[in-house]
C-alpha cells in the first residue's frame, strides 16, 4: 500500500461512503506505488506485484482486470495478506473481524477474490496455528 502515499489522508481516514472520485482515487493506489518502486533500483523487482495486489483470482479486480495464474504469485499472496491485516483490523469505515470471522471470510471469498490454493494453505498453516 505504499502507492497510499499519494491519496489525501481524509480519504483514506473516511468514516464514510467513498464518493465515485475518491474511489477511482483509492484504485489508484497500485500504480503509484508501483512508480515508486519502479524507479529504485532496490525494490524495482516487486514494483508488478505491487501493481497486481488488488487484482482478483475471478477477473474482477483492479487496476487490469487480470484473472487466475495471469497475476503474479506474489501479488496473489500480497493480496490475501493485505485483506486479512483488513479484516482483522480496526478501521474507521468498519468492524474489525475476530480470526474465526476472518478464516470464514477467506474461505466464502476463495476462487472469487482468492486464489483457492493460497486461501486453504493460509488457513491451514498460518492461521490454524494462531487459534
Amino acid at each position: 500500500d505504499i502507492g497510499k502515499v499519494g491519496i489525501h489522508e481524509s480519504i483514506l481516514n473516511s468514516n464514510k461512503r467513498l464518493t465515485e472520485d475518491e474511489w477511482r482515487q483509492v484504485k489508484e493506489h497500485p500504480e503509484i506505488g508501483y512508480r515508486i518502486l519502479s524507479s529504485s533500483l532496490e525494490f524495482a523487482e516487486i514494483a508488478e506485484d505491487v501493481l497486481e495486489h488488488h487484482e482478483r483470482w475471478d477477473g474482477k479486480g483492479y487496476p487490469r482486470g487480470l484473472s487466475g495464474k495471469k497475476i503474479s504469485l506474489n501479488a496473489r499472496i500480497i493480496c490475501l495478506a493485505d485483506a486479512y491485516d483488513a479484516m482483522i483490523s480496526e478501521r474507521p469505515y468498519k468492524l474489525m473481524l475476530s480470526k474465526q470471522e476472518a478464516i470464514e471470510e477467506i474461505r466464502y471469498y476463495s476462487g472469487k477474490q482468492f486464489d483457492p490454493e493460497i486461501a486453504e494453505v493460509f488457513i491451514e498453516k498460518v492461521l490454524k496455528k494462531q487459534l
